[in-house]
């Protein structure tokens, strides 16, 4: 059993997609899926239910994820023992919406890549939160929309994220290649939880006012992207969410983009306005990097890019 194996296989079992998953370790899918047919040989478990258009887990899967996860966090803990016993690591704070958003997620990949020395503390909160913690000193850096530019705070866009409705398999949606702005004016609309994500709440709502509608709004919370795929699959609401979002990996449901007008949602890097140190700077390079060779700032043909003010203004 090789290490690889292991990190392929937690990575896949985030994901749920061999393509995602594979891009994520830089790889080609086949080869990401030898290896994982590989370690279930080994084992003599199968370790995922494959469909045509769903990866899960078996129960064998979770079982062994949870043991996986530990090795490669053991590993990674050794690796950073032997190196601190020669010179500490920097040390970075870094804000995320949540789990579920993989921006953040992706970029701190990236960055631990190229800087493996880092050591890096992942702080979870909404942008408000993240704004407070920057002026404050308590957060290094943050992610989220910078529709209100503070003083203090510089912003940086790094993507435009289509945005659209998930909806369970067979709603009225699913079968389309793209969901029209108008057409949620007849459905209950879940948004995200508004301690999280009061930014792209906004956003949502200020897209359907501009295409002459007030959207119903589903009035429950949800505390989690499991609980928000379950109100999809009980045919309660959609859920009007990035490309972004882990949630539209769940089985039986389909994401579908936005469109009339195409619609992107618009991520920054945010950070305290002053000379960012050495540190900081490697951060923001690697986003930069990453942006590039994913695509991030390059939106669908003829889409219609929706930025705000504070947007626009942004600097490096």
């Amino acid at each position: 059993m090789e290490l690889r194996q292991l990190r392929y296989f937690v990575t896949l079992a985030e994901e749920l997609h061999f393509g995602r998953a594979a891009a994520r370790e830089h790889i080609v899918q086949s080869a990401l899926s030898q290896q994982v047919q590989r370690l279930e040989r080994e084992l003599g478990v199968r370790l995922l239910d494959r469909s045509t258009h769903h990866v899960d887990l078996t129960p064998a899967g979770v079982a062994f994820l949870v043991e996986a996860r530990q090795i490669l966090d053991h590993v990674s803990r050794a690796k950073q023992a032997a190196r601190n016993a020669v010179a500490p690591s920097p040390t970075l704070r870094v804000g995320i919406i949540d789990a579920a958003y993989d921006s953040m997620p992706q970029i701190l990949r990236e960055v631990q890549r190229s800087h493996p020395d880092f050591t890096i503390h992942q702080v979870e909160a909404g942008t408000p939160e993240q704004y407070r913690q920057l002026a404050d000193g308590r957060l290094d850096i943050g992610i989220g929309r910078a529709s209100q530019t503070r003083p203090g705070v510089a912003a940086e866009l790094i993507r435009l994220d289509p945005l659209g409705v998930l909806v369970a398999d067979d709603h009225r949606f699913a079968g389309r290649d793209a969901v029209p702005v108008t057409a949620l004016a007849d459905e209950l609309l879940l948004l995200g939880e508004e301690s999280q994500t009061p930014e792209l709440n906004q956003f949502v709502i200020e897209l359907c006012r501009s295409a002459g509608f007030a959207p119903t709004v589903y009035e429950g919370t949800v505390e989690s992207t499991r609980a928000a795929a379950d109100l999809v699959l009980q045919h309660r609401c959609v859920h009007c969410i990035p490309s972004s979002s882990r949630t539209s990996n769940r089985p039986g449901t389909t994401w579908r983009p936005l469109a009339e007008p195409v619609t992107h949602y618009p991520w920054s890097l945010l950070w305290r306005d002053a000379n960012p140190s050495r540190h900081l700077a490697d951060v923001i390079d690697s986003a930069r990097r990453l942006a590039e060779r994913l695509g991030w700032l390059q939106p669908i043909a003829g889409a219609s890019i929706a930025v705000d003010r504070g947007d626009d203004e942004e600097t490096a």
